[in-house]
């Protein structure tokens, strides 16, 4: 009884913002530790009905444009993440940033994360966005194949979650936030070329690959370099990113965006995708790092390359975008918790360590794709 006493009493108090697929699958990890209390919120009770309540974990309904209710949320709490619309994540971090609460987000959205780190300059604090996949995960990957050379060159930065079975003409589902996916699109892009930072339009400069004998696409999109633009300036010749597709969508989304200039309207595409395009839980998340520079005074390359799958995960079929999104996300949040990283100001995802990172509960989700199911039923079970 003891013992059982002192581990709730350790618990750490955490609202999750946003009761969608993401947010219910991170509510659930973190649940499944043992040592996290959850408030789940969400303005939609049809979504928070779905989510089971149990004595760690809670629902609350919550405007988020409501300054007063939103303070009220985050009073007390250790933490609290974002999984809410891109377009929301400022309003949480300034709460946030008022009481003193760690900040996490999953955003993509150049312009909020800007604003995050305004916030954290006097933060009490740690504010920590792009805990997701892209950005997340990949800059921390980055980050370490990049601390191995003398001198860098080149980091070309790929990500896709993708349909395992593509079935219609843009070879795509929805397995993403759609107001996210179409943001990606539609932006400005941030990069270095020649040394020099730029903005370069998104859609742009399509190449092709192959990996484990698949042929892909990718082009430019918005928000996956997180701050590597930041901290790689004057250090790189060559940063880029670009999402991952099967050959042919991009094409198909050049005219519906540039031709049908559906990028003035992204309420009248969102619309289209969520009736057109099926979700799907039987994705993979294709990842692709190649660094490049001088090494022991030779030019030489290195690569990163991973592929995740859906899984089942604490007896639920769980998408890989969902996994790997949420474990980022509850990785970053355990490493602050175990005071592993800053506990006040601006973090930045490459200030992580990889080995850390994956040694993390969560983060192992990445280590062996194939174990993805059954690693972290371990880790929660643990």
């Amino acid at each position: 009884m003891a013992a059982k006493f002192v581990r709730r009493s350790l618990m750490k108090n955490v609202v999750v913002v946003g009761a969608g697929k993401i947010g219910a699958t991170i509510a659930d990890l973190l649940v499944a530790t043992g040592d996290y209390r959850v408030t789940v919120a969400d303005r939609s009770e049809e979504q928070l009905a779905a989510i089971p309540a149990g004595a760690a974990l809670a629902t609350r309904k919550l405007d988020i444009t409501d300054p007063a209710a939103l303070r009220q949320a985050l009073a007390g709490q250790f933490a609290v993440l974002s999984a809410a619309p891109y377009d929301l994540t400022t309003r949480i971090a300034e709460a946030a940033a008022e009481l003193g609460v760690h900040y996490l987000d999953l955003t993509e959205d150049v312009a909020s994360t800007r604003r995050v780190k305004e916030l954290a300059v006097d933060a009490k604090a740690a504010l920590i966005p792009q805990c997701g996949l892209a950005p997340g995960f990949i800059s921390i990957v980055a980050a370490d194949l990049a601390r191995d050379f003398e001198q860098l060159d080149s980091l070309r930065l790929r990500v896709g979650a993708l349909p395992q079975y593509p079935s219609n003409a843009l070879n795509y589902n929805l397995t993403w936030s759609t107001d996210g996916v179409i943001n990606e699109y539609c932006e400005p892009c941030e990069a270095i070329v020649n040394g020099e930072r730029i903005l370069v339009p998104a859609m742009e400069e399509r190449e092709e690959f192959s990996l484990d004998g698949v042929t892909y696409e990718a082009f430019n999109t918005s928000g996956g370099l997180g701050t590597l633009c930041d901290t790689l300036a004057g250090k790189v010749r060559t940063l880029n990113y670009r999402t991952i597709r099967y050959p042919g969508h991009c094409a198909i989304m050049k005219a519906l965006l540039q031709d049908l200039r559906l990028a003035d309207r992204r309420d009248v595409l969102k619309d289209i995708f969520e009736n057109a395009l099926p979700s799907t839980l039987q994705d993979v998340v294709v990842i692709f790092v190649t660094v490049s520079g001088r090494m022991n005074g030779r030019l030489t390359q290195q690569t990163y390359a991973n592929k995740v799958y859906s899984a089942v995960v604490g007896g639920k079929m769980r998408s890989a975008i969902q996994i790997t999104t949420a474990s980022g996300i509850c990785a970053v949040l355990d490493l602050l918790a175990q005071g592993k990283l800053p506990q006040k100001g601006f973090v930045k995802q490459e200030d992580i360590g990889l080995d850390a990172f994956l040694a993390n509960r969560f983060g192992r989700a990445y280590a062996r794709a194939e174990d993805v199911g059954h690693q972290l039923d371990a880790a929660c079970a643990a």
